[in-house]
């Protein structure tokens, strides 16, 4: 039962995403329905169910509003696993301080990138002018703030099925 599954408020609002077995329970107790689900089969004590991608709270759940925290995932899915010099993409990647913190630039969303590490070598300690390098984007706080985590946020956009249902941020590619 491995998997992820967008749990939706009743007004199909964003809430979470929990794993399969998760989502069955709720199914299961009557506390959300089902509103996309795979071909594939969960074979249970008693019943087959079919696998759920998305589920819908039969109750309203009120939530305070999220903060976007500033971490390592949170930036490298605002930038897209992309380095932000080169263009590069993959996991492999650092964060860098745009100006760096001997010279006053602190953690903030307008400061910190997601850098391969050639990229980070070759600017080192040095400011962008004299390091001869160039952002291909300038960095900013996400305007949009999900319930889930940005990088679940990102990774669901991906997900033609999900991407019904998670509002578009902008900044971020698809």
């Amino acid at each position: 039962m491995d998997g992820e599954v967008l749990v939706l408020n009743s007004d199909y609002e964003p809430l979470h995403v929990c794993n399969v077995r998760r989502a069955l329970a709720l199914v299961h107790l009557g506390k959300a329905e089902v509103l996309h689900a795979e071909d594939r089969l969960v074979r249970t004590t008693g019943v087959d169910w079919p696998s759920p991608t998305v589920l819908k709270l039969r109750h309203h759940v009120r939530r305070p509003l999220p903060q976007l925290r500033l971490s390592r995932r949170s930036v490298f899915a605002r930038d897209n696993y992309q380095c932000q010099y080169c263009g590069t993409c993959g996991r492999d990647l650092t964060i860098d301080h745009v100006v760096p913190k001997r010279l006053g630039g602190g953690a903030t969303w307008e400061n910190l990138v997601a850098c391969c590490r050639r990229c980070n070598s070759k600017k080192g300690d040095k400011i962008l002018e004299k390091s001869g390098m160039r952002l291909r984007r300038e960095p900013r706080r996400p305007r949009y703030v999900p319930y889930i985590s940005l990088a679940k946020y990102v990774a669901g956009r991906k997900n033609a099925i999900w991407r019904e249902y998670l509002p578009p941020m902008p900044g971020l590619s698809d």
